[in-house]
């Protein structure tokens, strides 16, 4: 019986230990220098930059989310419900993105963006501007850059709960004589909640550690805490400082992940 129960965290010991020693160990020390070194908290108090960037990493993640979201429900609900061969192409049109180094990815976005790069030559050919767009090292190129990374991680959450959703309910709601927009929000869409929820978390959390996208495409009002941190340690050598940071960063994320849940909670109890 013994034997029994020990077999499955048997299995799981060595992946726990690697977690561990690769994860939870030197995240675990990089915090413990907050508390270690003297002055790390009293200067993020002191010196307002450092929560300015914290307010604007939460400020740029809080816009990019409902962005995502909007463009990746279509993909999601057209590979849900669509035949077996839109959903193979798009499927892989998703899962294409991770074939490719992040870093490859950014600075195609760069060629992409650039003054003389395809997107303004397209804007231009058109008549939509009279001259090129200012695409890169600002929001813009920042939002655009870190979206069309981010959807595989909504639409893929969002495709695996619609994909349980049986069709025979929207039907039903029209039937009883809801219009089909009603239908839509009243019945697909607190039913697709779990996918949403768990597709704005993915982003919003990778959008806060992002830190090639915003220095490669954003600019200097776009600097993220990942950045701030990197540069505290690489230039300053002070993981102090760095070990604050991250801990205020962890402790909005889990600040707002609670807040998250207990929205989440509250919706699904309410008739």
């Amino acid at each position: 019986m013994t034997t029994r129960r020990l077999g499955p965290w048997l299995l799981l010991a060595p992946a726990l230990l690697a977690l561990f020693v690769a994860f939870a160990l030197p995240v675990g020390m990089l915090l413990s220098r907050a508390f270690t070194e003297p002055g790390s908290f009293s200067t993020l108090w002191e010196r307002p930059v450092y929560l300015q960037v914290l307010g604007n990493t939460l400020l740029i993640s809080a816009v990019a989310t409902p962005i995502a979201l909007l463009l990746g429900f279509p993909v999601a609900h057209a590979m849900a419900h669509g035949s077996a061969r839109v959903r193979r192409l798009l499927l892989f049109l998703v899962l294409l993105p991770f074939w490719t180094s992040l870093l490859v990815r950014s600075f195609a976005t760069i060629i992409l963006l650039q003054r003389r790069g395809p997107v303004n030559a397209l804007l231009l050919n058109l008549g939509i501007t009279e001259a090129p767009l200012p695409l890169l090292h600002n929001l813009a190129g920042l939002m655009i850059g870190a979206i069309q990374l981010l959807l595989p991680f909504v639409i893929l959450p969002l495709y695996a709960v619609m994909r349980r959703i049986e069709p025979g309910y929207m039907r039903a709601a029209i039937s009883l004589g809801a219009a089909p927009a009603q239908a839509f929000w009243r019945v697909y869409m607190p039913l697709c909640l779990p996918g949403v929820m768990t597709g704005g978390a993915l982003v919003f959390i990778s959008m806060l550690g992002y830190f090639v996208t915003p220095a490669l495409l954003g600019g200097p009002r776009q600097t993220m805490v990942a950045q701030l941190i990197q540069d505290q340690v690489a230039q300053f050598g002070n993981w102090g400082l760095a070990g604050a940071l991250s801990l205020l960063l962890l402790a909005a994320v889990f600040l707002l992940l609670g807040i998250a849940w207990r929205a989440t909670a509250a919706r699904s109890v309410t008739p």
